[in-house]
């Protein structure tokens, strides 16, 4: 599959990987070159591959109450909330964003899950009486603008939307019809999302370029998996997946415990009450050797107590951090571990997540 911008990112040099049956750019420049773009100035991201579900009908809220932790009968149109979209066992199928609108709601999905959830929510609607899921992934497409110049760059064309307060949207009208702009973001950064019809956001996306050189510099994939990291922010298929639960991510600010009910809820109290076994924390390693996914995790006499979720050298901190899964005991910050890199252990210390954090969002 190709998004709507596929020739402008061939035509600006992007190399071009596929990730999750996308063609996607990974970079244009250097990783690190867009990284700090995004941290100091603004960056443009193509993430039109993100699925994009309307949940509609007189039962979209009560369906939807029960596919995801939060509850959803709390959200007021135009506010966000993070979410996870668990298993009957609580373990989670994907993270993901509920926005509620006016007469509907959108559920931004993971690329690589997007096929599984509409699949199984489609058999989960069947409960109800009155569901309509309706998968606009292939007819719309979606950019993000992302850092601390990101509310400068969308005030020139969008005042409403620049005052935006986090994890809220708006609907806007453009000649290619309706457009919803949101204020959230996946790198740590304030930032915002456009999600419309391809004819609309591609121009949206060729002015932002156009018009905000150098501040605005476009950008892959593959920043966007260091942003994320130093933003302690878990990506699925490393830190999350079918097996592990959200209270074991750090993710319990995302689940209503007590709401009426939702799939997985039991086993998901259960933990809450006994305990967690395992917990996913930050690592700052010793010396800029990286700990990629797999790494071993050890004690400091050598016992195998977990393995590396994710890891990088932060081009922010000019460290190496990583998040891993390790026993409860040793996820008190400060506790010293080591990490099996290619055969040689490097030292390691729990720390807090997230690594970096950004001044508070104005707006």
């Amino acid at each position: 599959m190709k998004t709507s911008l596929i020739e402008w990112h061939r035509a600006h040099q992007a190399r071009l990987v596929e990730f999750a049956g996308w063609e996607m750019p990974i970079q244009y420049s250097t990783i690190v070159e867009e990284h700090n773009a995004v941290r100091l100035q603004a960056g443009l991201f193509d993430i039109s591959h993100m699925g994009r579900l309307y949940i509609g009908g007189a039962d979209a809220e009560a369906f939807l109450n029960w596919v995801v932790t939060i509850d959803v009968s709390r959200l007021s149109p135009g506010r966000i909330r993070y979410a996870l979209a668990t298993n009957e066992q609580g373990g989670i199928r994907d993270d993901v964003l509920v926005y509620r609108l006016e007469n509907e709601f959108l559920v931004v999905v993971n690329a690589s899950n997007r096929e599984k959830i509409v699949e199984f929510w489609n058999t989960q609607s069947q409960k109800f009486s009155d569901v309509q899921i309706d998968d606009q992934t292939l007819e719309t497409s979606m950019i993000a603008v992302q850092g601390p110049k990101a509310v400068d760059i969308i005030r020139q064309d969008f005042p409403q939307a620049a005052d935006l307060k986090y994890y809220h949207s708006v609907q806007e009208s453009g000649q290619g019809g309706d457009f919803l702009i949101s204020r959230t973001g996946y790198t740590g950064e304030d930032g915002f999302e456009f999600i419309g019809s391809p004819d609309e956001i591609n121009a949206i996306w060729s002015h932002f370029y156009e018009q905000n050189q150098p501040t605005l510099q476009a950008c892959g994939l593959g920043c966007r998996d260091t942003l994320r990291l130093e933003a302690g922010m878990p990506l699925y298929g490393h830190e999350l997946s079918e097996t592990i639960d959200p209270l074991s991510a750090g993710l319990k600010f995302a689940v209503s415990l007590k709401k009426e009910s939702f799939l997985g809820q039991k086993q998901i109290v259960s933990k809450s009450e006994e305990g967690l076994e395992k917990q996913r924390v930050g690592l700052e390693l010793e010396g800029r050797r990286i700990a990629r996914e797999g790494a071993t995790v050890e004690t400091a006499d050598g016992q195998t107590i977990g393995e590396v979720t994710s890891g990088t050298f932060s081009p922010t901190l000019e460290k190496s951090i990583a998040m891993a899964y390790v026993p409860s005991q040793s996820a008190v910050i400060g506790t010293k571990l080591l990490i099996n890199i290619r055969g040689k252990t490097h030292p390691a210390i729990v720390t807090s997540l997230p690594f970096y954090q950004r001044s508070s969002v104005t707006g």
